[in-house]
């Protein structure tokens, strides 16, 4: 079976077989309410800001009703907006594309990303024990975990097109990049690579470094972080304006983690994640300092890329990054953080 097929047969099953919404429409024209109408509702799946918002104090900003979800993750998010049950949702770079080519319409509303992506990573390669891997050239041949339809599956793929490699040239094993059962898939030899996030960074090494375990650099963008919603919520006023409220409180709330990493790690990390002071310094270092950009153009071309990527390695047809944008949103999150210093 060929990796597209197998790719689509994956996909489907999380994002489920029928098709209620054709792709996308073109770019809505209206422009947004200067306020948010009495008796709008939001809810909303974004528990990391939903988190910053009630330790920095901002949610008392909020002019709107909010049910808070505790959604997150591409398929997850994307299988709440099937059923109508979420309006808008925080994900990396990959789920608004695959929304789209699978007759879910959603847009991006909002992006941040990492002041030097380059040093502050979210993913590196984990190398299992015994594995000649030092370089993305030492890929070839080698067996690799994959995740379809995610933000590491898609590092797969870009990591090795920058090596000058296809998928053909390695073995991807399909694997859930859910909790350690990537770490646990590299000790045990099951896989030779993997991409690793977070904590498991760390852990990975700790654990089984001393038995030869290694990480891999890759050098590459990985740090797009959207909120994106469907079509037909940014279709409604009311609740279009909430999100446009919405998405100038995420921008404040994120640089208020940044201004705030104690605090971050004391009630975040440690409070409600439940880990330990160190991982949670970890992980603030691991992150650096995010920022909202005031311009999409840099993002829309590193978006297109991607979906011209993804559609050539598994064979869908490339969409018009234009298609998963919404522009009206573009200048907000900076608009509120330049309007709050």
């Amino acid at each position: 079976m060929t990796l597209a097929k197998t790719f689509k047969i994956a996909l489907f099953s999380l994002l489920g077989l029928s098709a209620i919404h054709g792709p996308a429409a073109a770019q809505a024209e209206a422009p947004l309410l200067p306020k948010v109408p009495p008796g709008t509702v939001l809810t909303i799946g974004d528990p990391v800001t939903q988190k910053a918002l009630e330790v920095s104090g901002l949610g008392k900003e909020l002019s709107f009703e909010v049910k808070w979800a505790n959604i997150s993750g591409g398929p997850q998010t994307s299988e709440a907006f099937r059923a109508h049950a979420l309006d808008v949702g925080s994900v990396a770079e990959i789920p608004s594309i695959f929304a789209n080519w699978n007759n879910l319409p959603v847009r991006n509303i909002a992006y941040r990303e990492r002041r030097d992506p380059i040093a502050n990573p979210i993913y590196r390669f984990g190398i299992a024990p015994g594995a000649a891997v030092k370089t993305l050239a030492d890929f070839r041949g080698k067996r690799i975990a994959f995740s379809p339809g995610q933000a590491q599956g898609t590092l797969v793929l870009r990591a090795l097109h920058a090596a000058g490699l296809k998928s053909g040239d390695v073995t991807l094993v399909e694997l859930p990049s859910t909790s350690d059962v990537y770490p646990k898939a590299l000790a045990s030899k099951q896989v030779d690579i993997a991409p690793l996030g977070g904590v498991y960074i760390r852990r990975y090494i700790t654990q089984y470094g001393p038995d030869g375990a290694t990480l891999v650099e890759h050098g590459l963008r990985d740090d797009p972080s959207h909120l994106y919603a469907p079509q037909w919520v940014l279709d409604d006023p009311a609740k279009a304006a909430a999100l446009a409220e919405y998405v100038g409180l995420w921008a404040r709330a994120t640089e208020w983690v940044n201004r705030n990493p104690d605090l971050w790690i004391k009630e975040y990390y440690v409070g409600q994640q439940g880990l330990s002071q160190e991982d949670g310094e970890y992980l603030v270092k691991l992150t650096g300092e995010q920022i909202v950009p005031s311009d999409w153009s840099e993002v829309k071309k590193r978006h297109q890329e991607t979906i011209d990527l993804l559609a050539d390695e598994l064979g869908y047809k490339p969409l018009n990054v234009e298609q998963i944008f919404d522009n009206r949103f573009e200048k907000l999150g900076a608009a509120a953080l330049a309007k709050s210093q």
